[in-house]
């Protein structure tokens, strides 16, 4: 189908990488190192793949029960007969070979058609654990990238706090400036220094949270360029709302399962009806009723087998209750994946558009908080300003630079998470998201 196109392109992509066995010695760099030691990697990927495979087997073990039954046997046996103060000792052989084919059998025909939609229900689940393994992956991997900008960003903020800091002290040792504006100074930097240990924290808990999902060790990441030109979205919400409802591999999957239980209510149903098979059977034997002693005969047997249920004490209209209750239980399932679906759509659709936003509106406030830090510490010179104005100024600059950094990698993050959920997610978009990095410069 068209929908599972652009994941099967995904397998096909990673295979032509090389493959990091689980805990490789050679760290990862790249995105795509990553998606393929994720793959190999991923319990829980493998356990949806073994579960593909047990709809496989179950749906060739339901189209074998509907294919010709062939059966053969034999016994030899030792026979004793004491009849009217007669004994008689003979040995007695039986052999037969018999064909049974169903030809009318309502429960093994709903259960054949069980079975294959069984089989695309858990091919739907398959390929939505790939794409939210390879999504976790990529959100991961960025929020490495946005720890290690932000360290980096805190430790360029302690050198300009340190020289401005150094500064005040000279001035504070000239008798130029209040003992206060030292206080405060080294009060901003140590914020920052404090601000710097919980950074590094972040940066170890983000890079074990990569290694752990991917079972590779974190080497130097390639880095987000700031060239990057994040393709805009192109059509409304609504759209990505419809296109979520035909192809999100979660809502497939129960709408399947749903299909699935309402074959299961004909099943039950089919209690109720005849069954017909044929049979063909064909024995050499000589021994007949109680192993009694006969001349051979050789007996071929050709007929219909037709069976009617008339009473089950019951069991067959419990059984119909219960599979229109677990098809309820279905319907309910639907629902609810369908309106969390939804409801996660349209915020990564917001998260999206808002993100391109306050990036374009980061950027204008990233230059304005650089320039006003230059206009106050050569205010500050100047005597025009105080330290704490420079300070502050300083504080703003950085912050500014981080918040574009984490909107610029929640930017990509939601747009992964929007081409999953709509069940668009394809092996361009990861190479495209592997296009906008680049290894950091040394």
């Amino acid at each position: 189908m068209a929908y599972r196109a652009g994941l099967t392109k995904i397998l096909a992509f990673v295979s032509l990488l090389f493959v990091f066995p689980a805990f490789a010695a050679v760290p990862g760099s790249t995105l795509e190192d990553f998606f393929t030691a994720a793959i190999n990697y991923s319990p829980d990927l493998q356990i949806a793949q073994e579960s593909l495979n047990i709809g496989a087997a179950r749906k060739k073990a339901a189209n074998g029960q509907l294919l010709p039954q062939i059966n053969a046997g034999g016994s030899v046996s030792d026979n004793r007969l004491k009849q009217f103060n007669n004994f008689q000792k003979f040995d007695g052989e039986r052999y037969y070979l018999s064909l049974t084919q169903i030809l009318f059998n309502w429960q093994a025909f709903s259960v054949r058609k069980q079975a294959y939609l069984f089989e695309d229900q858990l091919e739907e689940e398959y390929y939505y654990q790939l794409a939210f393994l390879l999504t976790d992956v990529a959100e991961k991997y960025f929020n490495v990238l946005q720890a290690e900008d932000a360290l980096d960003s805190i430790a360029s903020e302690i050198d300009a706090v340190t020289n401005q800091l150094n500064q005040i002290q000279s001035l504070y040792d000239r008798q130029l400036t209040q003992i206060t504006d030292l206080y405060q100074g080294r009060a901003s930097l140590a914020a920052v220094q404090a601000e710097e240990l919980q950074l590094e924290a972040e940066v170890a808990l983000s890079r074990e949270a990569l290694r752990s999902i991917s079972g590779l060790d974190v080497g130097p990441l390639h880095i987000l360029t700031d060239e990057a030109e994040i393709t805009p979205l192109e059509f409304s919400q609504q759209y990505y709302v419809q296109q979520a409802r035909e192809r999100n591999h979660q809502v497939l999957a129960r709408e399947y399962a749903l299909r699935v239980a309402e074959e299961g209510i004909s099943e039950r149903r089919g209690a109720y009806m005849p069954r017909v098979s044929f049979i063909a059977q064909r024995q050499d034997s000589d021994v007949g009723f109680d192993n009694l002693p006969i001349n051979r005969t050789d007996n071929t047997y050709i007929g219909l087998d037709v069976s009617i249920p008339l009473y089950a004490g019951g069991s067959n209209r419990a059984a119909v209750s219960e599979a229109s209750s677990l098809r309820s239980i279905a319907e309910y399932e639907l629902r609810a994946i369908q309106l969390e679906t939804r409801a996660s759509v349209r915020a990564a659709h917001l998260q999206v558009q808002s993100s391109e936003v306050q990036a374009n509106a980061g950027r204008i406030l990233v230059e304005s908080t650089a320039l006003a830090a230059e206009a106050m510490q050569q205010g500050f010179s100047l005597g025009t300003v105080t330290s704490v104005d420079v300070l502050n100024a300083l504080r703003d600059q950085y912050q500014a630079e981080r918040e574009l950094q984490r909107t610029r990698y929640e930017h990509v993050k939601y747009l992964l998470l929007l081409k999953r959920e709509t069940g668009t997610l394809s092996s361009e978009d990861l190479l495209e998201v592997g296009s906008w990095l680049e290894p950091a410069q040394p």
